[in-house]
């Protein structure tokens, strides 16, 4: 009920008419480069799985340009799932000022399959369009059954799912799990992945007995990283995916990896819609 939360704002700011019913599709969008190489629908994307023989399949949500924690809870959950593939549905849509832009998201997960932290034949990345509402764990849930449509069979969730701020538990999306019925799809549910110098590695919060002298792997740490600011440990940030943030900065983001108005205002959408003739009896 905070009206400063931000999908409260965005609910908030509609008009008070809502549409509801059966879905006719009369005007396929055009998907724009690059995200037209991810675009799957549920139906492809199933035809996908099977043709590459994908029985358990194992989705990871994301927002962000992947750090190696990232890429450890994939790998965590590929694991504890005895997983087939990894999908990466990279979320592109809405967007606000500092938010990592869509183009480097997407390209960023994409280059560590690129670069053989993951074997071509276990990961695939792809787009899903919404508009996050930051509910925490009931948008967990939300996003449990999308990627059950895509034809994943688990989901992992990790620290502050869906979260902003200090409204939600920091594992509050796996609490809610355990009071819901089957959903037909399995939650994966793991605990933080930090750097530890210790370690001398990606370690497990689980596992991992230097707390004390983790360096934690915080959105502020590795924007830091991204913008220059702080030499990264070798295993924070893979250079692959620091080298194509910088090409998606030049490239799309006018000159920043992170959103600004000037992208919001000039970015090329991420589909566009054909135009289309009218037949009806209507003047236009």
């Amino acid at each position: 009920n905070d009206l400063a939360h931000p999908g409260v704002m965005r609910t908030n700011s509609l008009e008070d008419t809502f549409v509801s019913g059966p879905i006719t599709l009369v005007n396929p969008p055009v998907i724009n480069p690059p995200f037209d190489e991810f675009w799957k629908t549920p139906h492809q994307m199933r035809e996908l799985f099977a043709e590459r023989g994908w029985i358990k399949v194992v989705a990871h949500q994301s927002r962000n340009v992947p750090h190696s924690g990232h890429e450890w809870l994939m790998k965590g959950a590929y694991l504890a799932a005895e997983a087939d593939g990894i999908l990466v549905s990279a979320v592109v849509g809405e967007k606000k000022p500092g938010d990592y832009i869509d183009e480097a998201i997407v390209l960023g997960h994409n280059r560590l399959r690129e670069g053989g932290f993951f074997r071509e034949d276990v990961h695939q990345t792809s787009t899903l369009m919404w508009d996050m509402r930051y509910a925490g764990p009931r948008e967990a849930v939300f996003h449990a059954l999308v990627r059950k449509n895509l034809g994943c069979t688990h989901h992992m969730f990790g620290r502050d799912h869906a979260g902003v701020g200090d409204y939600y538990d920091t594992y509050a999306a796996h609490n809610i799990f355990s009071e819901l019925p089957d959903l037909g799809i399995k939650s994966v549910l793991t605990l933080e992945w930090w750097y530890c110098p210790v370690c001398a590695g990606v370690a497990y919060e689980g596992l991992c007995g230097h707390r004390d002298q983790k360096q934690d792997l915080s959105g502020t740490f590795i924007r830091s990283i991204i913008q220059g600011g702080t030499e990264p440990e070798p295993l924070t940030l893979r250079a692959e995916v620091l080298e194509v943030t910088g090409q998606c900065a030049e490239k799309y983001g006018f000159g920043s990896p992170f959103v600004t108005e000037e992208y919001l205002e000039n970015r090329t959408p991420v589909m566009s819609l054909a135009a289309m003739d009218c037949t009806c009896s209507c003047e236009t």
